[in-house]
């Protein structure tokens, strides 16, 4: 089973994107499921959300403890909650995050792959905003492999529109993948 732990803030879309992993994974012909979890509902607080995923049918609908890759959808978040506590060995970060970003943020050395990119910048310029939670989930199935891009993509533009659909793509052919 693979277990991911979004982190995200209130406005950002980090729910929606974890319902976007579970419909792209039932597509390919997985079982999923998505438990989300808000503190404060309100815009800019921290919001976080947890996917399963497997070939088997899944009971847990608990949080994730111990993820087997997390999604970063704010970089800030790294002061307000404890992005890394409970990360399995070897799991993956895919992170939005500037190189600058980068440097303050202490990744332990059990994450073997990190996944990075300005995805608010990549959402300004495809959507007019920053929600960088599309462009996340395109930076996410490449840095995983765990998911095909299309269903992913296509799932984004049914529910925000075709513009999302660019946003996925550009999040996949443009994050920065250092491994170990």
């Amino acid at each position: 089973m693979k277990e991911i732990r979004l982190h995200g803030r209130g406005g950002q879309g980090t729910v929606t994107a974890s319902e976007i992993i579970v419909y792209a994974a039932v597509a390919e012909g997985m079982y999923a499921n998505a438990v989300p979890y808000f503190g404060f509902e309100r815009s800019g607080a921290p919001v976080s959300a947890f996917v399963r995923m497997d070939e088997d049918m899944i009971w847990p609908k608990t949080q994730v403890y111990h993820p087997d890759c997390l999604i970063v959808m704010d970089a800030s978040l790294r002061t307000a909650v404890p992005l890394f506590d409970g990360t399995n060995e070897d799991a993956i970060l895919v992170i939005n995050a500037s190189c600058g970003e980068m440097d303050d943020i202490c990744v332990p050395d059990r994450i073997s792959t990190v996944g990075r990119l300005d995805a608010s910048r990549i959402s300004r310029e495809e959507l007019g905003r920053d929600v960088p939670n599309t462009v996340m989930l395109g930076a996410f199935a490449r840095t995983t492999g765990w998911l095909p891009v299309e269903p992913v993509a296509d799932r984004a533009a049914q529910i925000f529109g075709e513009a999302n659909h660019r946003a996925v793509r550009r999040g996949f052919e443009e994050v920065a993948i250092n491994d170990g």
